[in-house]
């Protein structure tokens, strides 16, 4: 981690000639208005294909355990940058081994990339190269933090919470509705990883969001890590999301299919997810063998629901929404 590594990265992020086809940038999928997502149910990469899954944040993923919604062996920053640079199905970034030199080559043509780089890397002869611009992306999203909310504030004794945010933040903490046994820590999540970790449990959770057999399937472009365990038991289920600036990162869940904070209240309120309509009408993610069994012991009426959804407001780091040090650098002009 230096401040060269860091600014390139930055550039890099925002630079669409990083993608194949010279019009995508990392950005593209990350916004920083909207906590490093981009607002859609399914990202789009750069060749038009939608993903399965929604675009995650960005900020606090230092913390992460590890990355992505159903990969647990994508556990470095370095790892998780090469899926949406060169993978194939579905392409994001669209780098491949016939564009590879090509994509490099711009940034090796460029005056300033040429000294950010050296800057960035001083003791390689020839650093403009893929693995350091991975390197360099990874150096920004670690250095992307977002501490600065009325959450924070609140612990640092400079803000208090409404009445209406401190009902709502006892009740997250509180075995009624079982929020933080799942967003637990600093970062909302019990993916987390730091300095004093001494026990790291990557665990994955059903939530009960379909039941298309009756038996448990989800949809099968997107099963959780089954893909990659092949347990049969790990159907449906993926990682915790950390709820930090969750109020401006909707759509929810990892497909986007659930459109607010207070839809999602009302699922984890009724345990799961019937259809009762529509293609997956029939699916009764209630009665889903591999649900999350503490979804059972969630009890809230409407007040209580919107209680939660005002405190899971006050986790938005306004600073992190505008913050110069994180932003386009080309609009900046820096």
């Amino acid at each position: 981690m230096t401040e060269a590594k860091f600014q390139l990265g930055r550039h890099l992020f925002y630079d669409k000639r990083l993608s194949g086809n010279g019009t995508f940038a990392c950005a593209s999928c990350h916004f920083q208005n909207l906590a490093f997502t981009d607002g859609k149910a399914n990202a789009t990469g750069s060749t038009g294909e939608h993903t399965p899954r929604s675009a995650q944040s960005i900020a606090n993923s230092a913390y992460h355990s590890t990355l992505t919604w159903a990969n647990f062996s994508l556990s470095s920053l370095e790892q998780q940058a090469t899926v949406p640079m060169i993978g194939e199905n579905p392409v994001e970034m669209g780098i491949n081994d016939a564009n590879k030199a090509e994509v490099v080559g711009r940034f090796a043509k460029d005056e300033d990339y040429q000294r950010r780089f050296h800057e960035a890397f001083p003791n390689e002869a020839h650093p403009i190269q893929l693995n350091n611009i991975i390197r360099a992306i990874a150096t920004f999203e670690r250095g992307v933090l977002s501490f600065n909310s009325k959450y924070d504030q609140v612990l640092q004794g400079i803000s208090e919470y409404s009445e209406q945010e401190l009902r709502g933040r006892k009740l997250f903490f509180g075995e009624q509705a079982q929020c933080s046994q799942c967003h637990s820590g600093f970062n909302f999540t019990e993916m987390t990883v730091h300095t004093k970790s001494e026990k790291l449990e990557n665990i994955y959770r059903n939530t009960g969001l379909y039941n298309l057999d009756g038996k448990g399937a989800y949809p099968e472009n997107n099963q959780g890590i089954i893909g990659v365990s092949g347990k049969p038991g790990d159907m449906g289920k993926f990682r915790v999301a950390s709820l930090r600036n969750v109020a401006v990162t909707a759509p929810y869940m990892h497909d986007g299919s659930i459109a607010t904070l207070e839809a999602v209240l009302d699922f984890y309120a009724a345990g799961g997810r019937n259809f009762e309509s529509g293609p997956f009408k029939g699916s009764d993610g209630r009665r889903n063998p591999y649900k999350d069994e503490r979804l059972n012991k969630i009890k809230l009426n409407p007040q209580e629901r919107a209680d939660i959804v005002a405190f899971l407001k006050t986790l938005t780091d306004e600073t992190l929404l505008s913050d110069l040090r994180y932003s386009d650098p080309f609009k900046a002009g820096k």
